[in-house]
């Protein structure tokens, strides 16, 4: 009895501190997005439409949209995750003085806005930019070459800028990890590599889903990124968004381009959270 009251007083008082932020959620991001849904199916008339959607999803340039983003989404993490899951285990393994400028090189970015992380690739990336200049330096080209509004420098900026949010939960997940499990295993016969692969990765699967998560919904929500290292022709759909409401008046049109993306993005939220329960 006493107990029961206990665990219900508890529950009173977190669900006391959680209501202030809570509401804050509802009112500033909840419900915006909520009001999307009516202005996406509400014609200039003020009439019931789908024409919208049917638009967004039946040619095949916004088709296009939506699969550039999905891709430069999915690289990012890929590549976010081959960089920050081994340097998750080096700052786990690192001591003292190391681990303490390690920190510091993760999170001095994170306080430097994304504008100004992006236009510092623009200016490396450049052809009088330093990266061509090494480049040239090490005799790996003779001339400087086409290296901003590429692709490969839309992935690269986006790596150097989502990449913190991969590390930090890899790394508050592995730095949990017993390490004694390890060296169970190579007692019991396991080679090194069976048992990272065996036991130390799938206790890790929680911080991956959760840094795959985190990175997948910031890059295919990011507009400031894919505008000013690869410019106007690649279109994402944030980009759409942005060109509906301000420039084209089209408020149906971009409240079905945000749906769009908000259905991506609570996928990928679902998707992670099933993932999480099934993992060890």
């Amino acid at each position: 009895m006493i107990a029961a009251l206990l665990a219900n007083r508890e529950k009173r008082i977190a669900l006391a501190f959680l209501a202030p932020a809570v509401l804050l959620l509802l009112v500033l991001f909840v419900l915006p997005l909520l009001l999307l849904l009516p202005a996406s199916i509400r014609g200039a008339d003020g009439s019931f439409t789908l024409a919208a959607y049917a638009r967004l999803l039946g040619e095949s340039y916004y088709l296009g949209i939506i699969w550039n983003s999905l891709k430069f989404a999915s690289l990012t993490t890929l590549f976010a995750f081959l960089i920050g899951y081994p340097a998750a285990f080096g700052l786990l393994y690192a001591r003292g003085w190391l681990r303490s400028l390690l920190l510091i090189c993760l999170f001095l970015p994170l306080s430097v806005g994304v504008i100004v992380k992006a236009f510092a690739w623009t200016v490396l990336l450049r052809r009088d930019g330093l990266v061509n200049a090494a480049l040239q330096l090490l005799g790996i080209i003779d001339e400087p070459i086409r290296l901003i509004f590429t692709e490969p420098a839309l992935i690269i900026g986006a790596v150097n800028i989502f990449l913190p949010f991969m590390i930090l939960p890899v790394y508050a997940v592995v730095a949990q990890i017993d390490r004694r499990l390890g060296e169970a295993a190579a007692t019991l016969g396991a080679p090194p590599l069976t048992a990272f692969l065996r036991v130390i990765f799938p206790l890790s699967l929680p911080g991956i889903i959760a840094g795959t998560a985190l990175v997948f919904a910031l890059a295919v929500s990011a507009y400031v990124v894919p505008t000013l290292l690869m410019g106007e022709r690649y279109q994402t759909l944030p980009t759409l968004i942005t060109k509906a409401f301000l420039l084209a008046r089209d408020p149906a049109f971009g409240a079905v381009a945000g749906m769009a993306l908000l259905v991506i993005a609570l996928s990928v939220v679902l998707l992670s959270t099933r993932l999480n329960r099934s993992a060890p």
